[in-house]
């Protein structure tokens, strides 16, 4: 361990059927990896350093929020599959989001065993190792550090949109959508906002996955500002 992790590390991965992608903070300085594939776990130096806060999020459309009082874990099965197919080989979790008094369901029963291997392989300062969650998941809690009233978190990956929008402290919407390409992505972007009453021209929109230039430039189009980490290199 170098002298560096000591100070504020932290590395946040997401995983989809496409390969993985992150964004390490070591004190004021962060790097963004790009689309990177599984061949890269073990010879990437980021993935093999120990980091104070650990996040591996994992893009699976199978997941459903619902209101903490109405779920029981026993039933987590049921509630899942009203909304999506659950097959009988597919695990089913669930994690408390206390910000908005729900519990997100959700089936991680997807790319393979590239998360488990990441959540071995990148571990906390102490040792500890950090659970795997549905990207969904950290985008909700993104939503609190964010200052502006229309909150709009977005990320596209393996064909899907994944959308959480708020204003102030109400959660308005959080879904994906099938997406085969960014064009469609911008459809249900604007189709979200369009009925929830939602103006572009004065809301920023934040991407936690890598865009493209082109992407980003497309989005500026249409939003006030867009805050989104650009396409890098392997790290």
């Amino acid at each position: 361990m170098t002298s560096t992790d000591k100070h504020n590390s932290r590395i946040s991965i997401q995983v989809g059927l496409s390969g993985y992608s992150f964004i390490r903070h070591i004190g004021p300085e962060a790097h963004v990896s790009g689309w990177m594939g599984a061949d890269k776990v073990f010879t990437c130096a980021d993935l093999q350093r120990r980091y104070d806060e650990v996040e591996i999020g994992i893009f699976t459309p199978k997941f459903t929020l619902v209101p903490a009082h109405f779920h029981s874990p026993e039933k987590s099965r049921e509630i899942l599959g009203e909304v999506v197919s659950v097959g009988d080989s597919d695990s089913v979790n669930h994690v408390t989001v206390p910000e908005f008094g729900a519990v997100l369901v959700y089936s991680s029963s997807i790319g393979g065993t590239l998360p488990r291997v990441l959540s071995q392989t990148v571990l906390k300062t102490d040792g500890s190792t950090s659970e795997p969650r549905p990207c969904v998941y950290y985008m909700l809690n993104s939503l609190r550090r964010m200052s502006e009233y229309n909150k709009i978190v977005a990320a596209f990956a393996d064909g899907w949109i994944y959308l959480v929008i708020a204003q102030g402290r109400t959660l308005l919407l959080c879904n994906c959508f099938r997406a085969p390409d960014f064009t469609t992505a911008e459809y249900f972007i604007f189709l979200a906002m369009k009925r929830l009453q939602l103006n572009p021209e004065v809301s920023s929109i934040t991407f936690t996955t890598p865009l493209k230039e082109e992407e980003e430039m497309s989005l500026y189009r249409y939003f006030r500002g867009v805050d989104a980490v650009k396409t890098g290199g392997e790290g």
